[in-house]
């Protein structure tokens, strides 16, 4: 047998490649849990394996909206022949940043995924917002190398935005999603019916998104978010339903075109006003939603925008008043410090946002309404000129 020389060159490579197609169910119905009603038993159908069982995961939050929350996941369970066995009772976990911001719950989740003989063709079911789908799926996607998971985002923002999509995370010290998976799900429900109790708060600040996805992909959307911002505001069914698959469907159809579904490039185009948002989150300690904080990115994005050359200019106070329509306050008494600490705030989150996926800086800004592009530099005076427009927006 002849050994080769050794060399300094790169030696003897073979480049493996293959391809993986995800395939998953987004429902749209109310009353999932009613035992006449066969959505979530369809999706489970899909992939029917001898032996399949079930373990839910239900969101505390939710839990205080709905008292009977738990009873009627337990009863659907054991009152239709169709579904899988339910393993035991439901496990309420708490909601919110908190279950994200605590590891160990992820190793309660592992081992309860575990004591009930979850395997690969088996269902975690998950209720909750989109903080709580975020770790139960980074528990579902670790066990056995992933578990089947289904989604039932009981928020707006989840409904609309991450519930559908194919991210896994919680945070660490302080930072957010800095440990998570991609994950996508076996199926999302979407039930209008938890709405219901949503706090108008939480009903507010899902709608981020919806502005958001309209500004960087669909001008039609914006407009028709313009015209129906009195139904929205007023948490009308209808347009609050529409709103949301619209908004569903573009970030779907993102993450399926888009050609970096697991981002391993540098681009984060559905992260439109996200750079200062996830900042904003954390200095506050979370006392802003998500969604607000995205409303505040939004304004000043669009604002920069402008101020960049790149936006006509009024399209700023387009968006402003949209938002603000909705119910947004575009500002934070976080943001009223020296000129010289919020530019240092500003670098600061430009370089996590850069972080957070490595790479060259890559932000999305806007050359339209409906027109998103992305940019590898921002100028911090015109940041800093961006936020003082803010602050003379919330000058009585």
């Amino acid at each position: 047998m002849t050994v080769p020389a050794h060399t300094n060159g790169p030696g003897d490579i073979v480049r493996q490649r293959f391809a993986v197609t995800y395939d998953y169910a987004v429902a749209f119905t109310r009353d999932c849990f009613h035992p006449q009603n066969g959505t979530l038993a369809a999706v489970m159908a899909a992939g029917a394996c001898p032996g399949a069982r079930c373990l839910v995961f239900l969101d505390m939050g939710v839990m205080e909206g709905r008292p009977g929350l738990s009873d009627a996941v337990s009863a659907y369970f054991h009152t239709r022949a169709d579904v899988p066995a339910l393993t035991r009772a439901p496990i309420p976990l708490p909601g919110g940043e908190g279950v994200k911001n605590e590891a160990h719950y992820i190793g309660r989740m592992h081992d309860a995924i575990f004591d009930a003989g979850i395997d690969r063709h088996s269902y975690v079911l998950a209720v909750g917002g989109g903080a709580f789908l975020d770790a139960v799926g980074l528990a579902a996607s670790t066990a056995h190398r992933g578990v089947r998971l289904i989604r039932i985002p009981t928020t707006v923002l989840a409904q609309n935005d991450s519930g559908v999509g194919v991210k896994t995370a919680i945070n660490r010290n302080g930072a957010k999603n800095q440990i998570g998976t991609f994950a996508p799900p076996w199926a999302v429900v979407n039930d209008s019916a938890f709405l219901d109790t949503l706090p108008a708060r939480d009903r507010v600040a899902g709608m981020a998104e919806a502005v958001k996805v309209a500004l960087i992909r669909d001008g039609a959307f914006f407009q028709w978010l313009e015209r129906n911002a009195d139904a929205l505001a007023l948490f009308e069914p209808a347009a609050t339903d529409w709103m949301i698959r619209r908004c569903a469907e573009l970030h779907m159809a993102q993450i399926a075109g888009g050609g970096d579904p697991f981002e391993q490039g540098s681009a984060r185009p559905l992260d439109y006003g996200h750079w200062i948002a996830h900042k904003l989150e954390s200095l506050t300690r979370h006392h802003l939603r998500h969604g607000e904080a995205v409303a505040i990115g939004l304004a000043l994005d669009t604002r920069y925008s402008v101020l960049a050359g790149m936006l006509p200019p009024g399209a700023e106070t387009r968006v402003a008043v949209l938002l603000e329509h909705l119910g947004f306050r575009l500002w934070h008494p976080i943001l009223a410090r020296p000129a010289a600490e919020v530019r240092a705030l500003a670098l600061a989150a430009l370089e996590e946002f850069r972080e957070h996926l490595g790479g060259e800086l890559t932000i999305t800004l806007l050359a339209g309404i409906g027109h998103g592009v992305e940019v590898h530099e921002m100028d911090t005076a015109l940041i800093t000129q961006a936020l003082d427009w803010l602050a003379e927006r919330e000058t009585p």
